[in-house]
């Protein structure tokens, strides 16, 4: 049977129980989650409004910033606000939407590292050519092959979630919302569609971890 037949919704455990603790938790993220976003958004507005700051360095730098925000947002208010709660539930839609964010943004993250990272050996081995290589048009599409690629590969594991029969229990020992909770839900043997999952996460960051480091 399905989940949305069997289960239509999960109770998140969060990273503790005891009602202090569980303040120290909300007080914790929640100072963390507003240093991350101001000094984002401040990183944002900076090179957003500055004509000086036009260069391909600040171009990747912009969106970096803007992709940490969104996939800071897409767990941390979530987290912050179950704090409060006595239970916090959450529908499965809601939960694949998080797991979607949470994989889209943190790709995004890292391809735009990666950019980066090709950015400064150009400019450093290509001085002379460096705006002929890096041009407005090349940065453009640049960026748009790493937002499709951060959608092809969260795409690729909501898929892999969504084909798994759930049932059982609705309760998920974990503080946000991920796919590894979740295949412990499954009513069939998931070592296959796990051993997917963790090649299309693992894989895909481990080589632009060794570009990057090479670059």
């Amino acid at each position: 049977m399905q989940l949305n037949d069997k289960v239509p919704e999960f109770i998140l455990l969060g990273l503790a129980q005891d009602p202090f603790r569980k303040k120290i938790v909300f007080t914790v993220f929640l100072l963390l989650y507003m240093g991350t976003l101001l000094g984002n958004l401040l990183t944002v507005a900076a090179i957003k409004t500055s004509p000086d700051l036009r260069s391909p360095m600040y171009v990747f730098l912009f969106y970096l910033s803007l992709s940490d925000t969104c996939f800071s947002t897409s767990t941390a208010p979530r987290t912050i606000a179950d704090a409060l709660l006595k239970e916090a539930t959450i529908s499965f839609s809601e939960y694949i939407i998080q797991v979607f964010s949470f994989h889209f943004f943190g790709c995004l993250e890292i391809f735009f590292l990666f950019l980066m990272a090709i950015d400064h050996c150009v400019a450093i081995f290509k001085p002379l050519h460096y705006m002929t290589v890096m041009s407005h048009r090349v940065c453009s599409v640049l960026v748009a092959m790493a937002w499709v690629g951060s959608c092809v590969h969260s795409l690729a594991q909501i898929f892999l979630a969504l084909s798994l029969p759930l049932c059982g229990s609705k309760v998920i020992d974990h503080y946000f919302c991920d796919l590894q909770p979740l295949l412990k839900l499954a009513c069939t043997d998931t070592y296959v569609v796990n051993l997917l999952l963790v090649f299309n996460s693992g894989a895909m960051h481990t080589v632009r971890f060794f570009c990057v480091c090479v670059f």
